[in-house]
């Protein structure tokens, strides 16, 4: 399987890669989705690839909060907003995968351009706006599906002028959670997104208040699935901190997300001359790596016994995951990576990683976390 990845690896980033990126990313994004799509429909399509790429190693299986992951890697939120990847990412070695963000109500997005490239700064420039059909329309997509993995439903507040108060919006994410919970769909956790950048209007759950009210809201719901809360790069250690205490008071929460996007357009990772190319937006992938992973640090240190904590920015290869493993993560997620690196990265990373876990004397992932911090 080795040979096999960096083959396909070589031809990705030497020959199809260079294509691709001659192409509006979001006619890209829009192809990828949809044949990936037609592919999970097809169960000799998804037999090859699992022979191809996905070999379940149990030195990186994990039970957390009673869900088998079969390895740490997933899909962030952000790239399957349409629902129409739980078929077939599993197959490419993905150990769970979060669709979404959905909304309560159906979202157009932001005015365009809402994707776009930054291949010297590792970058993408994301400016969707939770765009998505719906909480509703687009989980009754997945009526009567099994999933191979663990699926998690990420829910935000609709991107709407309409919402213009702390009560609104908080009204308008628990009806996302209700909406969620009576679709009947089987997935395995919901992820909490209050960090996005690209939303319209001044509404934030940053605030220890703001966050206490939604919390207690979503609290009061009763949910029968684990939530994990999308929290923000940007915020300094002294917020990060005051929003932690906030969200361990409340026991439906089980992990936080470290991060979303970067918002920073100074940010030393990031060239430029490419960000003038954008007056819109927000960016993934290296941008982000530096913060998330002091974030995870930190709150592994100072919560890491209450609360269990998911990295996600700026992971390219086996060694940026291992890092936030042993930084404290117990599973990690990416979407940028797959846009530079390939389809294989997922394969590869789990196949390096168990060799990596085995050098350092680790029979399992769980025994790394945190080694580091």
């Amino acid at each position: 399987m080795k040979i096999f990845n960096a083959a396909v690896h070589f031809f990705y980033k030497h020959i199809t890669k260079r294509i691709l990126f001659l192409i509006n990313p979001e006619i890209v994004h829009a192809r990828a989705t949809a044949i990936g799509k037609s592919l999970g429909q097809s169960p000799l399509a998804k037999k090859i690839l699992a022979l191809a790429f996905s070999r379940k190693n149990l030195a990186l299986s994990q039970t957390i909060f009673g869900i088998s992951f079969f390895s740490p890697i997933g899909l962030a939120a952000g790239f399957d907003y349409k629902a129409e990847l739980t078929q077939i990412l599993p197959a490419l070695g993905f150990g769970f995968g979060s669709i979404g963000t959905l909304t309560n109500q159906a979202c157009q997005g932001n005015f365009g351009p809402m994707l776009g490239r930054l291949p010297r700064s590792k970058s993408l420039m994301v400016n969707k706006g939770f765009k998505n059909s719906g909480v509703e329309a687009t989980l009754q997509t997945l009526q009567n599906k099994s999933f191979a993995y663990p699926v998690g439903v990420s829910i935000g507040k609709t991107n709407t002028a309409g919402i213009k108060t702390q009560q609104e919006a908080v009204n308008d994410v628990a009806l996302g959670f209700i909406k969620a919970e009576a679709s009947g769909v089987p997935f395995a956790y919901y992820e909490l997104n209050i960090s996005c950048p690209n939303l319209m209007g001044s509404i934030e759950f940053y605030q220890p208040t703001h966050l206490e009210e939604l919390l207690a809201a979503v609290q009061s719901l009763n949910m029968l699935r684990p939530i994990f809360i999308k929290m923000p790069i940007t915020k300094t250690d002294q917020e990060v901190i005051k929003m932690m205490d906030v969200i361990i008071k409340y026991s439906c929460i089980k992990a936080v997300i470290f991060g979303n996007l970067q918002n920073n357009r100074q940010n030393p990772v990031l060239q430029s001359d490419e960000v003038k190319k954008f007056p819109v937006g927000n960016f993934s992938g290296l941008p982000c790596q530096q913060r998330s992973d002091e974030l995870i640090a930190l709150v592994f240190k100072k919560y890491g016994t209450r609360i269990k904590i998911i990295g996600c920015g700026g992971v390219f290869c086996t060694s940026d995951a291992y890092r936030k493993i042993k930084l404290g993560a117990h599973l990690v997620q990416l979407i940028t990576g797959l846009v530079y690196e390939g389809p294989q990265l997922v394969s590869q990373i789990n196949d390096e990683l168990a060799l990596m876990l085995s050098k350092d004397g680790y029979q399992n992932i769980s025994q790394a976390v945190g080694i580091e911090a």
